[in-house]
């Protein structure tokens, strides 16, 4: 919502907000942008129009995130980026290139992006948007190009089958005026300096929308090769006694696999502590995210973070530990329902040359500063 907040006022609307705590994204909001932050929601000043994110809905009335960010595209020629895995990190690599090749691009992305100053910003070119099929609100954007880098059942309390996601992200894209599919693309084979087969797949997509929006290929190339990454996407954190520390958000068993499978290049092992995000998600893929796991050399499982879902009995991330120990008998394996207990976990176990890998979409990367500390 910070970021809606930003373009909106940029785009000349009055804007004023709340929050329950402050966030470091608060921080990159212009400084006649009131923020309340506190408790209890104060009542919006009358003849305002508030706008609430999904993480209020039924706390405070108003019109959804989504009904905003519908009105933001429609105002611009936009780019809307969709898939299951990916998404941050694609629609960082097309605001990164069409800002470094002078086309002042506006965007709101899903994370943290250094070289862009945060994940949101109000150019006069592109709107560059990553949208969200977790609550099927993508389907009301209608932007110039519709892009999809993949489909995969994700969003389980949303969707009862992979068939619903498709038939979703179908009648969208016939919607566009423009559109791109990452399943029809090869990965990218050219300079990148962000890592793994995920990465080039990704900046495959992100080339292909280029072009459509007008940039020679040889120019996007040369600035998607200065990309240097998304925060909490494969983020290599610190080094102690010759162990490398990343941290990912990886939340899906795909997307455990293709950090894993970067990070094992050249052949390094690799210790990961992971925390499962949602109780849906984990009872629902327990056994995949086992086999995903399966590829790490030692692995501590906290407990569920429970995000927007409420606790399910039965429920926990010892039913990844279990799946995992059917996988891989024998292999370094801890249940950790704190996250502080798993670091010690995998900092214990790391050796001069390993790799250590925070996972997880909830607060795991907090565990990166006493990993380091131990490691020292």
């Amino acid at each position: 919502m910070s970021g809606y907040a930003l373009l909106a006022h940029a785009w000349g609307a009055d804007v004023r907000g709340w929050d329950r705590v402050r966030t470091p994204y608060l921080e990159h909001l212009p400084a006649d942008v009131d923020v309340d932050v506190s408790e209890e929601p104060p009542s919006p000043p009358e003849g305002w129009e508030p706008f609430v994110s999904s993480a209020f809905a039924g706390r405070v009335a108003g019109k959804s995130r989504a009904d905003l960010l519908a009105e933001l595209v429609g105002l611009r020629d936009a780019i809307v980026v969709a898939g299951a895995h990916g998404k941050t990190t694609t629609t960082a690599m097309i605001a990164f290139a069409l800002r470094e090749l002078g086309q002042d691009p506006a965007f709101l992305i899903g994370g943290d992006v250094p070289q862009l100053g945060g994940n949101a910003g109000a150019g006069k070119g592109w709107l560059v948007v990553e949208g969200d099929e977790s609550d099927r609100t993508v389907g009301a954007l209608r932007p110039r190009i519709a892009v999809v880098i993949n489909l995969d059942l994700d969003h389980h309390t949303t969707f009862a089958s992979r068939a619903e996601v498709e038939v979703l992200f179908a009648d969208w894209l016939a919607s566009a005026r423009q559109t791109v599919r990452g399943s029809e693309l090869e990965p990218y084979a050219g300079e990148l300096a962000v890592p793994g087969r995920h990465n080039r797949e990704n900046a495959a997509v992100a080339l292909a929308v280029l072009e459509q929006a007008g940039v020679l290929s040889s120019d996007a190339e040369r600035a998607l090769a200065r990309f240097t990454g998304v925060a909490r996407r494969l983020e290599h954190r610190g080094e102690a006694n010759g162990v490398e520390v990343f941290d990912d958000y990886g939340h899906h068993p795909t997307e455990v696999s293709a950090a894993l499978d970067a990070l094992r290049e050249n052949g390094r092992r690799v210790l990961v502590l992971f925390q499962p995000h949602l109780y849906s998600r984990t009872r629902h893929l327990a056994r995949e995210f086992g086999q995903a796991l399966g590829a790490a050399d030692a692995v501590a499982v906290a407990d569920v973070y429970p995000a927007r879902e409420a606790p399910v009995p039965g429920v926990t991330g010892k039913l990844i530990v279990e799946a995992l120990a059917e996988e891989r008998p024998g292999m370094p394996l801890a249940w950790t329902p704190r996250w502080e207990d798993g670091a010690t976990f995998v900092a214990r176990r790391a050796r001069s040359g390993d790799r250590v890998l925070t996972l997880g979409a909830g607060d795991v990367d907090q565990a990166v500063p006493q990993i380091l500390q131990a490691l020292a």
